[in-house]
């Protein structure tokens, strides 16, 4: 296929070209920087000069993407007489092709034709994709496990609680989902959408307290799919940061079940980012550690090593660590952090109770304890704290 033009028309078709696994030259002096950067890796070809008769030779379908009326005319023109399809981005109605929008929601994909109008098209086409993602428009060949079709389990990271901070395969997965195992710290509105058909199982672990235990939740998902259900461990988060994602992968290809992993806004980033504080900033800080605060340092299960961490000049960001907040902070402290170093906590990330206290490390713990901050909350230490009130 052979793109002429290289602005950020031609840059639209060519990435919808390539998504269909096309092998496409682009013809044009000067191409977009996204678009050059394809060249290296073989994606696409890149003839950089002006558009010549002939560019066509060999191809059965062209797109005249120029900002110059009079070069893809000849474009055309040269279709036309090679019997090439073309399809002209400045005037559809000389075009001898018209692209449908297409949308892609797992292994479904939706072509609309918006007889020539290409808003109406992306328009319609969005609604569509957008009511398979949350379930509005029901895919029943997708749910439904007729037919002997084999289960399987999708590990879905639901981000730090907003339901808008789930990625689109995420929230697609659900949608398709026969059973669905939850925490409570994933994005319950989520379930609230579901039909009544669909099991929802509660897997919540509450911070030293009520929980489902971790051999049982895989025993669950391998049971439900084994019985050929399609099932979702959906948790907040990141499936792999802090989630046990890989003790669930671990016993699912131990039974056979085919898996997925969906990756999450981990709250080690998205809460702070939320908050206006970011992990790294340019000249500032080059590193950030996220460390796991459910035991404090000196517990004999702590994998942590809280000297090291101590002499770092860069972000720390704890998670699960309010309980233990006064512990980590002294050590952190002992270990060669300023005492006045600055901390940020987040309290309920992403939920509209979200709130930010500020402090330090030698008053973290009598600030939690004032404020009656209690989990979910992130915590942040570091001079990248300072930079929010600036804003």
């Amino acid at each position: 296929m052979v793109v002429v033009g290289g602005g950020s028309v031609a840059h639209r078709r060519v990435a919808g070209l390539l998504e269909a696994r096309a092998r496409v030259t682009v013809v044009s002096p000067e191409v977009t920087p996204a678009l050059e950067a394809l060249v290296e890796p073989g994606s696409l070809t890149w003839v950089a000069r002006r558009y010549q008769p002939g560019d066509l030779d060999g191809a059965w379908y062209a797109v005249a993407a120029t900002d110059d009326p009079a070069v893809n005319a000849a474009v055309a023109e040269e279709a036309e007489r090679l019997r090439v399809f073309c399809a002209r981005a400045d005037d559809r109605s000389a075009s001898s092709v018209w692209t449908p929008a297409v949308g892609r929601q797992g292994d479904l994909v939706v072509g609309v034709h918006g007889g020539g109008d290409p808003q109406r098209a992306v328009g319609v086409r969005d609604a569509v994709v957008a009511g398979l993602t949350d379930g509005s428009i029901r895919d029943r060949a997708a749910r439904s496990p007729e037919g002997g079709r084999a289960g399987s389990v999708v590990l879905v990271g639901g981000g730090p609680g907003d339901p808008g901070l789930v990625t689109v395969r995420g929230q697609q997965a659900v949608a398709q989902a026969d059973v669905v195992l939850a925490d409570h710290l994933a994005p319950q509105s989520l379930l609230a959408s579901l039909p009544p058909e669909v099991e929802v199982i509660d897997a919540s672990k509450l911070p030293r307290g009520r929980s489902m235990a971790q051999e049982q939740i895989n025993a669950l998902l391998v049971e439900r799919a084994l019985a050929g259900k399609r099932v979702v461990r959906l948790k907040g988060g990141d499936p792999f940061v802090f989630g046990r994602g890989m003790e669930e992968l671990e016993a699912c290809v131990a039974a056979g079940v085919p898996v997925e992993v969906v990756p999450g806004v981990t709250s080690a980033i998205g809460v702070p980012g939320l908050a206006g504080i970011p992990v790294t900033h340019r000249g500032l800080t080059h590193e950030f550690v996220v460390v796991s605060g459910h035991v404090p340092p000196g517990h004999p299960q702590s994998l942590v090593d809280w000297t090291a961490l101590g002499r770092l000049r860069g972000t720390v960001v704890v998670l699960m660590g309010v309980d233990t907040a006064g512990a980590i902070a002294a050590a952190l402290v002992e270990h060669g952090r300023a005492p006045q170093t600055p901390v940020a906590v987040i309290a309920d990330g992403s939920t509209p109770t979200q709130r930010v206290v500020r402090t330090t490390l030698t008053g973290l713990a009598a600030t939690l304890a004032d404020e009656g901050i209690r989990p979910p909350a992130v915590w942040v230490v570091g001079d990248v704290v300072g930079l929010a009130p600036q804003l």
